[in-house]
């Protein structure tokens, strides 16, 4: 196996580094790179009157651009048409390249996407431990990449690009069919078909538990949470007893319906799946056993996970900083809420459930699709560039 011939970055895409003389009445919109390949994004402009020291650099499209701070986590990217007549500061190094002798983004690609590449940027950007590591010039100019033709190199990265939009036309697709399926679900709470729902107090659905844990100090406890803006609950920490005041927990069940007080108010709400079967909360996350007679779990999940009601639950929650709002239990009690029939609430437990198998299937796909462009890439840059 004979690989291609190597070219240093020096030589096929030299820095070019463009200075602004700042002028204190213009703005200058600068420019973001996403780490891992990610590509570029805008920033707010930068006032000249508000830059103080700073140095700003022009960056023109086709330019390869290295953050010189996180190049070594592959934040390396080509400038667009749309970032034309962005700036940035002097933590960003412009590089031209030779187009009759490389490719902007397969140079990009190799440096961000192959494991030679990445070794590389490492090598090239020395310091100490976690990501305080910061990308050497004449380092940068010395970076060896194996060079195939370059309509080779144009195939490459066409098949490259091809694959990325048919990633993000499946994750777009699957985007699709879940939303399409919660707005299904919803509206047999809040836009029903014949027989409307009756608003009920919480108090007649949910009953409060109090904590039944007394805490031991040499023991250990696995936490649950929830996320905030109807992500659900989720299994948290591990805490000895020691590491924490309180010195009661409430142990959850499956089924369970809890909150923290302080972010109620933004959708932390949500009943406990059955993975956080058995963990505990702290005194802060009130927890409530479900009537079902009433009302099933999944009804009260969906409801509460759905982002209409937050307002009503921010109104009722008290506490003068904003993001400081407590959602009392008796102030929830007295909460009223849309309830279905038992009828309409089966048929949508059923729909629900169809629903959470579908999206275990598309989390699935989604892992596949994922790893598809990096095993892509890997494969690529590890052997289709060599003959």
């Amino acid at each position: 196996m004979t690989a291609w011939p190597s070219a240093t970055l020096a030589d096929i895409a030299p820095i070019v580094r463009r200075e602004v003389d700042i002028q204190p009445d213009h703005a200058y919109p600068e420019l973001g790179i996403r780490s891992f390949g990610k590509g570029t994004f805008h920033k707010p402009p930068l006032h000249g009157a508000d830059a103080g020291t700073k140095r700003l650099f022009e960056i023109k499209p086709g330019d390869l651009v290295f953050s010189n701070v996180f190049a070594w986590e592959g934040a390396i990217a080509v400038a667009s048409p749309d970032d034309n007549g962005r700036y940035g500061s002097h933590r960003f190094i412009t590089c031209v390249v030779d187009p009759s002798r490389a490719c902007a983004e397969y140079l990009k690609f190799y440096l961000t996407a192959s494991e030679d590449g990445r070794a590389q940027v490492l090598q090239a950007s020395p310091g100490g431990a976690g990501r305080n590591r910061t990308l050497g010039v004449e380092k940068l100019g010395r970076i060896a990449v194996p060079l195939p033709p370059l309509d080779v190199q144009h195939a490459l990265i066409a098949r490259i690009m091809q694959l990325t939009e048919k990633t993000r036309q499946v994750e777009a697709h699957l985007d699709a069919v879940e939303r399409d399926a919660e707005r299904l679900i919803r509206s047999y709470i809040f836009h029903p078909q014949g027989a409307q729902p009756t608003k009920h107090r919480m108090s007649e659905l949910v009953s409060q538990r109090q904590p039944d844990v007394a805490v031991d100090g040499t023991a250990q406890y696995r936490f649950a949470g929830v996320y905030s803006f109807g992500r659900g609950v989720f299994p948290s920490a591990v805490k000895m007893g020691s590491e924490f005041a309180y010195e009661r927990l409430s142990t959850v069940r499956t089924g369970d319906f809890i909150y923290p007080k302080l972010m109620a108010w933004e959708g932390a709400l949500g009943v406990v799946p059955a993975e956080c079967d058995g963990m505990v909360v702290s005194p802060e996350f009130p927890v409530f056993t479900v009537n079902t007679e009433a009302v099933l779990p999944e009804v009260l999940d969906i409801y509460f996970r759905t982002p209409d009601v937050w307002p009503a639950l921010a109104e009722i929650s008290g506490g003068t900083n904003a993001r400081r709002r407590r959602l009392q239990p008796s102030t929830f009690l007295s909460y009223e809420m849309p309830v279905p029939s038992m009828a309409k609430q089966l048929e949508l437990r059923a729909i629900y459930q169809h629903t959470q198998a579908l999206k275990a299937k598309h989390a699935a796909i989604r892992q596949a699709n994922s790893a598809l462009l990096p095993a892509t890439l890997e494969r690529v840059f590890g052997t289709s560039i060599k003959e």
